[in-house]
């Protein structure tokens, strides 16, 4: 692989379509590529919460249908550092864990596991029943991050960008890329 950055992006059908097009964002800013595959629940997901797909679309290196599982990203032979799918609906996290790969989102993501690579599942669904958690605990033995969009407050956000911003900031460094959105833990200090 060369020298830059090769990340997948997959959005699933879950509330927060945001995360994942703020996340595209970052990266692009960083010059990082990035391959985004975006399902068809997440489209209209994105319509309700006022995110332009069009624009989300356009922020990425290269973008994919769902269905085309015949795209690079499909392969192992592909070359990434790994693969974030932000928002991941409860459906996608069942599919990635179970190897029903019936699209190109839960494929792609099955071969960043098989290839040991890093895949990041940004859970958004609250609350979670046993079979949930049984899923998440599944991908966690099989090399997957489960890390849930769950805002920190120690930062002192003043807006919904601040929580955003610091949420990627952090997903970020799992990946050891800093954007520099992130106010990092210094102490408590006494108030």
């Amino acid at each position: 692989m060369s020298g830059k950055r090769r990340l997948i992006v997959g959005i699933s059908g879950a509330s927060g379509v945001v995360y994942g097009a703020r996340l595209i964002e970052v990266l692009r800013d960083l010059d990082v590529e990035t391959h985004l595959v975006i399902t068809k629940s997440a489209i209209v997901t994105a319509s309700i919460e006022g995110v332009d797909i069009n624009q989300l679309r356009a922020n990425a290196t290269t973008t994919y249908a769902n269905a085309d599982l015949a795209a690079p990203i499909s392969s192992g032979s592909f070359l990434a550092d790994g693969m974030f799918v932000i928002p991941c609906s409860i459906k996608s996290m069942s599919e990635i864990a179970t190897g029903v790969t019936s699209s190109l989102l839960s494929r792609a993501a099955d071969v960043v596991l098989k290839e040991r690579r890093r895949l990041v599942l940004a859970v958004r669904e609250t609350p979670l029943h046993t079979g949930h958690l049984r899923t998440m605990t599944s991908l966690s033995e099989m090399g997957a991050i489960i890390s849930p969009l769950a805002p920190a407050f120690y930062n002192r956000p003043a807006t919904v960008d601040d929580l955003i911003d610091h949420t990627i900031g952090r997903l970020l460094d799992l990946f050891g890329l800093d954007a520099g959105i992130v106010k990092r833990w210094s102490g408590a200090r006494p108030s």
